[in-house]
């Protein structure tokens, strides 16, 4: 190693791979989510007061198989905190990549200032076991309760259990969205089988 960094020094600093085929170089650390990304790119909706909502969300991971758990993080700057903490349910709408540009500007508009639902053209389908609505342009939607709010205060992580799912048929083999910061997405591509004892 060349040069080795002091804490908070963003030289890009060469290190030899052990068998010499490469040479690595030193990732900013502010740089490491956009390779571990989870993704695909979700939206997430809640309603307080009558009032839906519907924010961009691609930090969120499965935590568990059944029931299924999903681990989420909202800030607690964006406008859906506060609902998703008051009502603990939301619904998790997963769009397609057509729906691309739109999820973009749902991310870039506040809820505060604007009906996301209006404004942009998004359909709230009424959901049958919480009050926020489905997206009716998703291929899928998962209403969820929240059931764990013990790293909310620390992470703004809110522990999710979905408790009721819908899939659109007439959506055949949708492709989803996966952010990689700055404005680009990869989008869903070939799909490879391999032997597996995972389900």
């Amino acid at each position: 190693m060349t040069g080795s960094p002091k804490p908070g020094d963003d030289r890009k600093v060469e290190v030899a791979v052990s068998r010499g085929a490469s040479i690595m170089k030193e990732l900013p650390l502010s740089d490491v989510y956009q390779l571990l990304e989870p993704g695909p790119v979700v939206l997430l909706t809640t309603q307080q007061n009558a009032r839906p909502n519907v924010m961009t969300m691609s930090w969120h991971m499965m935590v568990d198989f059944a029931p299924p758990l999903v681990a989420c993080v909202v800030s607690s700057a964006d406008f859906s905190f506060a609902a998703l903490l008051a009502e603990q349910e939301c619904v998790i709408a997963i769009p397609a990549v057509e729906l691309a540009s739109t999820v973009v500007r749902v991310g870039n508009s506040s809820g505060r200032a604007v009906d996301k639902f209006k404004s942009l053209g998004l359909t709230p389908l009424p959901a049958e076991s919480v009050s926020a609505p489905l997206v009716g342009e998703c291929f899928a939607n998962l209403e969820c309760r929240v059931v764990d709010t013990g790293m909310v205060d620390k992470y703004d992580i809110f522990i999710l259990e979905v408790v009721k799912a819908w899939i659109d048929p007439a959506q055949k083999q949708p492709r989803t969205i996966h952010h990689h910061g700055y404005g680009n997405f990869v989008v869903d591509g070939e799909t490879i089988v391999l032997d597996s004892k995972m389900p």
